[in-house]
């Protein structure tokens, strides 16, 4: 937990370790019968928070122009991710927490209905987009996160996640895309 010895060879099996051993079980959350994946314990050790951003910038150094942080959580990391290269983010909101005009994207939950955005100068034709956000789960968010960001004119690089709940097939759901997740479980 907070505190333990973050630094590793590189290696992503130890990046998976770091944050294994800083995730927590949260259960009943947010409705019983949910066991909530915290990752919490991870952002406030700045040692494993460090190890975890440098994994990612080294894995997409180069190879995308803009980063795309998914609210809440995915707001985070990307940010962190987005200024360990030297590039901007791209905040995807919840719709109705952008001013100005947006493009908007609506996709199924396992629970209901919901709708993202992102503004419509967000992007440069063209540009390599990395998505980030902490967990891939049905892979309703990151589907339309995707595609939001390809009607904006942007090409999605890859999708990148701190944990992957493999049993709720959401890797499936996102085809050929290039997702990668940390821990995987």
């Amino acid at each position: 937990m907070p505190g333990a010895k973050a630094s590793t060879d590189g290696s992503r099996a130890d990046v998976a370790e770091v944050v294994r051993t800083h995730l927590r079980d949260i259960p009943d959350f947010p409705t019983p019968g949910v066991v909530f994946k915290d990752f919490t314990p991870l952002i406030a050790d700045g040692p494993a928070m460090k190890t975890l951003v440098m994994d990612i910038a080294g894995r997409y150094a180069g190879r995308v122009d803009v980063v795309v942080g998914i609210e809440a959580r995915g707001f985070i990391l990307g940010a962190a991710v987005a200024y360990e290269l030297g590039l901007g983010m791209v905040p995807i909101r919840k719709a109705g927490k952008l001013p100005g005009q947006t493009l908007k994207e609506s996709y199924s939950l396992e629970y209901g209905h919901a709708e993202i955005e992102v503004h419509t100068d967000a992007f440069e034709p063209g540009q390599r987009v990395l998505i980030i956000d902490d967990v891939l789960a049905t892979g309703g968010t990151a589907e339309a996160t995707a595609a939001l960001v390809e009607r904006a004119g942007a090409h999605v690089t890859a999708i990148e996640v701190v944990l992957e709940l493999a049993f709720l097939g959401g890797r499936r759901r996102l085809g050929g895309r290039d997702v990668n997740a940390i821990l995987t479980v």
